[in-house]
């Protein structure tokens, strides 16, 4: 068993609030937010608002929250979802299209969860009664399953071009948006422009404990509320959490291409090692997947090995890992889980 501290490279979800956040949240200014009256909270989601160039904006407790209320109050029951095959929406929300909004999903394939214009279009549903009417259009970026991958504002403006041709909505699942805008160098809302709604997560690679936030329109944004508050997410006295994410956005935001720096020397050094198979290229942020070679293990046993090593992945198949960077990865950290893989493969 390794004699120092883990190397936690599971998720940027495990990062924990440093010193000065932790003081920034006990020292937070708070109200009844339910109410409207937490004053932490309202400058959250102002600052938001105008970060993603949107009327209006709702803190709210989890992504999956944030993407299944932006769902909620932009279809009906009945209404079809399209979305990637590997969206989070589908794999990891636990059915709550269908469950909370009544709504199935018509999943589009495409190079590492990014889709064209032209899928889009092949998908959408005749207005037939016959069929599920298509409502909404799901662009997730970065791409959680297609390893942390960007999408091109050009590839999201030609599916606003169809989603207008047939009056559809968009949504983002921006949960790592601005890990995309830092890796891309384009403004948030160069990407934000194009859509109806757009959600953001302040506990991964911002560095937050907890939260997320919805960006529309005023209106859809009080309609949102609504739904907030029907799924359970309506909170009191939350600028305790809403002051970790105000210091995420004011502290955290440009140091994520440290982030991107330490996946991309980590995948570099995997593609040297024996028994593993990734396409460093292919890492543009803070994702990264890759396969071991059968002789070498399955994906389990060599996360059982690594963790003895002090370096703790997710399998996510039977031959493939997952690691991610985050914050509370150094470099020296991601050379610490170099030697170890090489130890583990040996």
């Amino acid at each position: 068993m390794a004699d120092t501290a883990p190397i936690d490279l599971r998720s940027d979800t495990v990062t924990k609030p440093s010193p000065a956040m932790r003081q920034a949240m006990a020292t937070a200014e708070v109200g009844d937010d339910v109410f409207g009256d937490d004053p932490t909270i309202n400058r959250l989601q102002e600052r938001v608002a105008s970060l993603l160039g949107k009327e209006a904006a709702l803190y709210v407790p989890s992504g999956s929250m944030a993407n299944q209320v932006s769902i909620r109050a932009q279809t009906q029951p009945g209404d079809e979802i399209i979305a990637h095959q590997d969206s989070h929406i589908y794999h990891y929300e636990a059915g709550a299209p269908a469950g909370l909004s009544g709504c199935s999903l018509r999943l589009l394939q495409g190079d590492r969860g990014i889709y064209d214009a032209d899928a889009v279009r092949a998908a959408v549903r005749p207005t037939d009664s016959h069929f599920a009417q298509s409502a909404l259009i799901v662009v997730e970026n970065t791409h959680n399953r297609g390893g942390g991958s960007i999408w091109s504002v050009e590839a999201i403006a030609a599916i606003r071009d169809v989603a207008n041709e047939h009056k559809l909505k968009m949504h983002l699942d921006g949960a790592r948006l601005m890990n995309a805008s830092v890796a891309s160098g384009r403004k948030p809302t160069e990407y934000t422009q194009y859509f109806d709604t757009v959600s953001m997560c302040f506990s991964k690679g911002l560095g937050a404990p907890v939260g997320s936030a919805v960006a529309g329109t005023a209106e859809t944004i009080r309609r949102i509320h609504r739904f907030r508050k029907m799924f359970g997410g309506g909170m009191r006295q939350a600028g305790i959490i809403a002051a970790g994410a105000l210091y995420a956005l004011e502290h955290n935001v440009e140091r994520l291409a440290d982030d991107h720096a330490n996946a991309k020397r980590l995948a570099a050094a995997l593609a040297e090692l024996p028994g593993i198979s990734i396409e460093p290229d292919t890492v543009e942020t803070n994702i990264l997947y890759f396969d071991v070679d059968p002789e070498r293990g399955t994906g389990q046993s060599v996360a059982e090995s690594l963790r003895e090593q002090g370096v703790w992945m997710l399998a996510i198949g039977p031959q493939r890992l997952r690691a991610v960077t985050h914050l509370d990865v150094s470099a020296e950290d991601i050379e610490r889980a170099i030697a170890a893989i090489g130890r583990v493969l040996k």
